[in-house]
């Protein structure tokens, strides 16, 4: 098959220039790319006039529920969410029932992956079986298997010893540690930021030192081990600076990620209990996002991650308490960052494409896609002048616990193709 897209101003990771330019795609290769090209015989014409073509998102931080959630997400599901917000590639976190803590478990997942997305399905597994915190799971037979990522996430390895040694054997072989950071006894029940909103309604809030302790702590243990640390979504501002700090160091390998929504929100916005702002870390202040926005522009946070977290409608209409934590992101990640940031000149497409596409693949040790001669298609279509609302029908989730819910955003992701497979045709 070939398409012959036309027109198109084109990003990458490495310039803030658009450039505009035909690109022809033949059997899934970027053939051609240039102005004025002709379009073979049977090519699919795209006339992309005013539209940006890029690299399409990788997200390394998803949970999909499959197995033992299924009502929430199926890892079906969740690849076409993925695919509706630009994404191809995604990393599963291991919090399943039963938890990916073993090769078993990892094949188990995969082969779902394989027969039912999409796109390319890769998984984290857990430091410790169970997620218990107390006993190394299998961790060999899941690097055989292909697991780059360790990670207890949905909740922090407790067990500092414990974690030095897993840091310790896996680092050997390749691996590296994700790092859901806090304290479990301060974060207490995990509803919201401890400050002026807690008080007013009246629930024990979350202090950001839950989580900047563990930030510092796991830091500390990779920098022992001489393993590689990746802090999962920050929130706040003293968290950001703690890991810009031992970066600033260059002793130890350290990477961080920041999520769209402790960008875009606060705790204030909670208003009246309303869950959909409900999720781990919480929501924290204004000063807090204003800080993280500048650590992602100026590189301390190396990748935009959403931590997409589906929950049942009858979860999240529970007291504000009981509700479980959480936020979907893969619908709605990118045309958000494009109306909050990019199109308000925040920042610009460059940044999205290092930080959303090129960076987390790259710390996965996967090829990098680019809009070239000779690589490989993988790409997005993004028009800046339409609107997208999300409503439910618009959504590929099985869930739409989101504050975008019915929420009218400015652009629109028009096309995704994988090799030679149109994903998504708007």
């Amino acid at each position: 098959m070939s398409i012959l897209i036309q027109n198109a101003r084109i990003a990458s990771e490495n310039s803030g220039d658009l450039p505009v330019s035909d690109v022809l795609i033949e059997d899934g290769i970027i053939k051609s790319i240039g102005k004025g090209l002709a379009a073979p015989a049977g090519a699919k014409v795209i006339d992309a006039a005013n539209r940006i073509l890029m690299p399409a998102m990788f997200d390394a931080h998803v949970h999909f529920r499959e197995p033992g959630f299924e009502a929430k997400e199926t890892i079906a599901s969740g690849a076409e969410s993925a695919i509706n917000g630009g994404i191809t590639g995604v990393v599963m976190m291991p919090n399943t029932n039963p938890a990916i803590d073993s090769a078993s478990v990892v094949g188990q997942v995969l082969e779902i992956g394989k027969r039912t997305a999409r796109i390319p399905i890769y998984t984290s597994g857990c430091v410790t079986k169970g997620r218990h915190g107390k006993e190394l799971a299998g961790i060999d037979g899941m690097r055989a298997l292909g697991v780059k990522m360790l990670t207890d996430d949905g909740d922090t390895t407790g067990d500092a010893a414990v974690l030095l040694r897993a840091m310790q054997y896996a680092t050997e072989f390749g691996l590296f540690f994700a790092s859901h950071c806090e304290v479990p006894e301060l974060a207490g029940p995990r509803a919201l930021n401890e400050g002026v909103m807690s008080y007013k309604l009246g629930i024990k809030g979350s202090p950001a030192c839950a989580e900047e302790i563990i930030i510092d702590r796991d830091i500390r243990l990779a920098h022992a081990a001489g393993a590689h640390i990746h802090i999962q979504h920050v929130s706040s501002k003293v968290g950001m600076e703690t890991i810009a700090w031992w970066k600033s160091r260059g002793d130890v390998k350290v990477t961080a990620e920041v999520a769209p929504h402790h960008l875009l929100f606060t705790d204030e916005d909670i208003g009246d209990y309303d869950t959909h702002y409900k999720m781990n870390p919480p929501l924290r202040t204004k000063a807090d996002n204003e800080a993280l926005l500048q650590g992602l522009i100026d590189g301390v946070f190396d990748l935009i991650a959403t931590d997409h977290a589906p929950h049942t409608p009858f979860e999240k209409s529970q007291d504000f308490v009981s509700a479980p934590n959480g936020i979907t992101g893969l619908d709605t990640a990118l045309v958000s960052l494009y109306h909050h940031f990019i199109a308000t000149g925040k920042f610009g497409w460059d940044l999205v494409v290092k930080r959303y596409s090129a960076e987390p693949r790259r710390m996965m040790g996967l090829d990098v896609p680019t809009i070239t001669e000779g690589c490989r298609a993988d790409l997005l279509l993004f028009d800046t002048e339409k609107e997208t609302t999300f409503t439910k029908d618009f959504m590929k989730s099985k869930s739409q616990n989101t504050p975008f819910l019915d929420k009218t955003l400015k652009g629109s992701v028009d096309l995704v193709v994988l090799g030679d497979e149109i994903l998504l045709e708007r």
